[in-house]
């Protein structure tokens, strides 16, 4: 049966959405209360790239586990590719923007996915690059800004609102 009619996927990318929705409203509420939320950009930077190649709930939960948090290299590997993730998120405080992105440290990943959120961990766009394109780009640039990692490939762009 197609994975996408398959009622236990359809639970489970239920599930999944719930508890992504239940860790952003946490961090959230958490930031009006205390002043700044917890670092949750990381891990939902990680799943949402993930998602947006093409992985599935399962093979990314499956892939994920016993992992750790601190490895070299790639965040995770899909089909064969290890894929690097970087996040951004303004804070939604006045003159809060994102104006430099992380660059990465090495060159141990086939693929670097960006993401870029609003200030309620919504994606607003997110580019993947090849990693002889981006060390060809970047290596010598030491400072990187939301319009470097534009020059990639868009795997998703909301319209300007």
């Amino acid at each position: 049966m197609n994975q996408w009619f398959d009622a236990n996927h359809l639970e489970v990318l239920a599930q999944m959405t719930d508890l992504r929705g239940k860790l952003v409203a946490a961090a959230l509420e958490w930031g009006n209360a205390f002043g700044n939320a917890p670092s949750i950009t990381s891990a939902l930077s990680e799943y949402d790239a993930a998602m947006l190649v093409g992985m599935t709930i399962e093979e990314y939960s499956a892939s994920m586990k016993g992992m750790s948090a601190v490895k070299k290299g790639y965040d995770f590997k899909f089909k064969g590719a290890r894929y690097q993730v970087k996040g951004n998120r303004p804070s939604g405080k006045p003159g809060s923007f994102v104006t430099l992105v992380p660059k990465a440290n090495n060159y141990d990943w086939d693929f670097l996915v960006w993401i870029l959120y609003n200030p309620s961990y919504e994606i607003q766009e997110a580019w993947l690059w090849e990693v002889s394109t981006y060390k060809a780009s970047f290596d010598s640039i030491k400072r990187l800004s939301p319009s470097h990692y534009r020059q990639g490939k868009p795997l998703l762009r909301k319209p300007a609102s």
